[in-house]
């Protein structure tokens, strides 16, 4: 069993420039996703997919490999993740003669994770056997209960409703956010899907602080919040 770890980081973020390698506790963003997968130490490589010289060179400094640049029709505000992933994966077998049978990809906006989410998400994989596992977090919005949809006349119904009313959160179904942070692909549904969602897909749930995913400069204020008065700590 091969493992792929793929960590993707384009340079044209448009809401907060850099964002990738901008500096979180004195340390590039970058850098949290990269050192917990030298932590978890199971994936036979890590490789960075990025258009950018400058991502490319911190992401080799600490510790993944940059093994092509990305293209750039690859590399566009349009461009979807799985597009990406595949490229990575038939470029890395091809340059390096390997399958790689499981492809782990993080996402370097979502660090807040630890090594121990990294096995307990690859531990679930195993055991379940899925084409997909990705992480979520308890949703605190309920398509069931508080969210609602306009109709074509421009009023408001519940997005969801239910045959039983309910009048309590709690009542209604479980729901989770996907939140970014962690993916895990069998290699030949990766190869072949469209979506993340299609073939038989499985959740890792991680607690509510793991629900950030850094976009705009208010979510990187938050992170660097949440280091500094010690609610979250890096492994």
């Amino acid at each position: 069993m091969k493992i792929l770890a793929t960590v993707c980081a384009r340079k044209g973020s448009k809401r907060l420039k850099n964002k990738n390698i901008r500096m979180l506790n004195e340390k590039p963003l970058i850098f949290y996703t990269i050192n917990i997968l030298k932590k978890w130490g199971k994936a036979d490589r890590i490789i960075c997919s990025t258009d950018s010289k400058e991502i490319a060179e911190v992401a080799v400094r600490y510790g993944a490999e940059v093994p092509f640049v990305r293209p750039a029709n690859l590399a566009t505000d349009e461009t979807s993740k799985l597009p990406v992933l595949q490229h990575a994966v038939k470029v890395c077998e091809k340059l390096y003669n390997t399958k790689y049978s499981i492809i782990f990809d993080l996402d370097p906006t979502s660090p807040i994770r630890k090594a121990s989410d990294l096995d307990n998400a690859f531990n679930l994989f195993l055991n379940k056997k899925p084409d997909v596992l990705y992480s979520v977090c308890k949703a605190r919005r309920s398509p069931y209960f508080n969210m609602v949809e306009l109709n074509d006349k421009g009023y408001a119904h519940l997005s969801k409703p239910l045959k039983k009313k309910i009048y309590r959160s709690q009542d209604s179904p479980s729901v989770y956010d996907m939140n970014a942070s962690i993916y895990i692909y069998k290699r030949d549904f990766l190869l072949q899907s469209s979506s993340v969602h299609s073939g038989k897909a499985v959740v890792y749930i991680m607690e509510d602080i793991a629900a950030f995913d850094i976009d705009r400069e208010i979510d990187f204020k938050f992170i660097e919040f949440l280091l500094e008065k010690g609610v979250f700590k890096f492994d």
